[in-house]
């Protein structure tokens, strides 16, 4: 009895780790053909043209991938976005607020604000650049060449004079501008027009943080010397003073005022 017991449930493990088996070498072949198919469906062949004479040579290639990296940088510093994501973290130091608005909003918040303030720079660079190029009608020497002239503009008339002579005279040159005319200052090289740009960008963005400051400064020597007379000593002025800021601010209408400065400090 205790014999054919054995027996039974011997065969019942052999017959489930049969069954398991089976299950595993179907798995296994399933997974197999969704490899094959996947690697199969998703081939790409790159031809690496070191001739020069057909495609990209590995210097041209090596090139472009140091100028996919380095062009969002290079964006944000020939547009408004310095400026104004500066702007927004001083408001956002001077209300007494560390993490609110969060970083991504801040960013996110110039980066459209960027675009709506460069929008007439990407006309001109799609009219005279891109689309001629896109016909066949220019080379891409002569559509990069053009490209360079609307952004020139746009940081020659936001860019200090003192500024451009400081980046002119490091540079060696001896003919110092009296004043920025952008129509008289296209043929200076961007290595000369962008760092001057962005030192007139960062003094105007320090300028205006400065100015942001002031009422919200005004506010807490206020509230603090209320605090002092009262005999409050141990009652933190800048937990009192938060309230009283941000309503200041609301009420004023802070955000709209403060975007509408910026957009017509460009133009």
């Amino acid at each position: 009895m205790i014999h054919n017991e054995s027996t039974v449930k011997k065969r019942t493990n052999d017959r489930k780790s049969k069954k398991e088996y089976i299950l595993i070498l179907v798995f296994v072949f399933a997974l197999s053909c969704l490899l094959t198919t996947q690697v199969s469906a998703t081939g790409l062949t790159i031809d690496f043209d070191t001739t020069g004479t057909d495609g990209l040579g590995t210097l041209e290639l090596l090139f472009l991938f140091v100028f996919i990296a380095l062009a969002p940088s290079l964006l944000l510093m020939v547009t408004c976005f310095t400026r104004i994501v500066i702007v927004f973290s001083f408001l956002r130091n001077a209300i007494g607020l560390n993490q609110t608005p969060p970083n991504q909003v801040i960013i996110g918040l110039a980066l459209f604000l960027s675009l709506f303030i460069m929008k007439p720079v990407v006309m001109d660079i799609q009219e005279q650049s891109v689309e001629p190029y896109m016909r066949d009608e220019i080379t891409q020497q002569v559509a990069l060449e053009r490209m360079q002239v609307p952004l020139k503009e746009f940081m020659l008339k936001q860019t200090k004079t003192d500024d451009l002579n400081l980046f002119l005279s490091l540079s060696g040159v001896e003919d110092l501008a009296t004043e920025v005319q952008p129509e008289s200052l296209r043929d200076l090289g961007l290595e000369i027009v962008i760092p001057a740009f962005i030192t007139s960008e960062l003094t105007r963005a320090f300028t205006i943080g400065f100015l942001l400051f002031l009422p919200f400064l005004i506010i807490d020597m206020i509230v603090a010397s209320t605090l002092m007379s009262m005999g409050m000593m141990m009652l933190p002025p800048s937990m009192i003073s938060l309230p009283f800021k941000l309503m200041l601010f609301v009420v004023a209408d802070g955000w709209s005022l403060l975007i509408e400065m910026l957009a017509k400090s460009f133009y």
